[in-house]
């Protein structure tokens, strides 16, 4: 298993959020490195954060935004966490995706 703490180059959800709004492409380049390295780390809290900062990153795409929120919902399944697992179901169901 990958864990984010053996990769210490790679940026957390917290810091790409921060990024944001200096240098998108950065931003960009990094959440996608991002996801792109956790995925399967079992690592579900990061990957629900990654996810719906991706969601909020890609808003203005409906299909990819919808994509990654669907994906934060799973991840926020797994970890167990209630709070953003009932946001994100209450989102993708005004949406008319659950």
């Amino acid at each position: 298993m990958r864990r984010i703490s053996q990769r210490p180059e790679m940026k957390r959800a917290t810091d790409i959020a921060a990024m944001i709004n200096n240098d998108r492409m950065a931003a960009g380049a990094a959440l996608d490195e991002a996801l792109m390295a956790l995925h399967g780390s079992g690592e579900p809290s990061e990957l629900c954060a990654l996810h719906q900062l991706a969601a909020q990153f890609w808003g203005d795409d409906t299909a990819q935004a919808a994509f990654h929120r669907t994906h934060a919902y799973i991840y926020a399944l797994e970890a167990g966490d209630r709070e953003a697992e009932a946001a994100l179901f209450e989102t993708l169901a005004a949406e008319g995706r659950i």
